[in-house]
């Protein structure tokens, strides 16, 4: 599998560098789609804080990666649900941290969760 990033500087805004606008995929031969992801643990219960729960909710990923054969580093795309805008930048910096150099495309919604204490949720899909 080929993974090729297009992130033009040209006719566009700029990702600033910790994300790509796009990523293409070539000759994968398995894409796996990962429902929203939240930061739980085992016992369904949330974390009281945010660093917490965006620990949890990247293990949990890689829980869910390595039952498919896969890694963080066969992640393509991402989509984050943050419950307040002001996780934005703890959720960026849990995500770099997670991904090291690679950059991927990347979106952030503000939502109202489903639980009051659930407060970021991500969905992924990657490919091999």
């Amino acid at each position: 599998m080929e993974l090729i990033p297009h992130n033009p500087t040209e006719g566009v805004y700029s990702t600033g560098g910790d994300w790509v606008h796009a990523m293409e995929v070539r000759s994968a031969s398995r894409m796996l789609f990962v429902s929203g992801t939240m930061g739980l643990r085992p016992d369904f219960t949330a974390p009281p804080t945010l660093d917490e729960q965006l620990e949890f909710v990247w293990n949990n990923l890689r829980a869910i990666l390595a039952s498919a054969g896969m890694t963080v580093d066969n992640i393509v795309r991402l989509t984050s649900y943050l419950r307040d805008a002001s996780y934005a930048e703890a959720n960026a910096q849990a995500r770099i941290a997670a991904l090291g150099d690679r950059r991927i495309p990347t979106t952030a919604i503000v939502v109202q969760t489903l639980e009051p204490d659930w407060l970021i949720e991500l969905e992924i899909i990657a490919a091999s």
